[in-house]
């Protein structure tokens, strides 16, 4: 499995913007989530090996990220996209508490 953390990081690292604002963890955790469908396995796994930090640290880490204006100015249509599924998740999980109080 080595051979292919290797090979995210090496195409996480192809994507960094030297002019980009944004640190070199968060270009590669904006890049994780522009092509994280790409690689076989889970996620969360490519989350441990990439970023040595648990699946909940690194959504804590990227929901803070993509609310920054120089996430946006970075990858718009990606930041738009993630915002989006965020803003419908949360919405989501608050008609299943509504309908449950019921």
């Amino acid at each position: 499995m080595a051979g292919s953390a290797e090979a995210r990081k090496f195409a996480l690292d192809a994507e960094l913007d030297s002019s980009s604002k944004l640190g070199e963890r968060d270009q590669k955790m904006l890049a994780l989530e522009r092509q994280w469908w790409k690689y076989s396995g889970a996620k969360e796994q490519a989350i441990r090996e990439l970023f040595d930090m648990s699946a909940t640290q690194y959504y804590q880490v990227l929901n803070a990220l993509i609310d920054t204006e120089d996430a946006l100015a970075h990858d718009p249509m990606l930041v738009k996209r993630l915002r989006r599924l965020r803003t419908s998740r949360q919405r989501a999980r608050t008609a299943r508490r509504l309908g449950s109080d019921s």
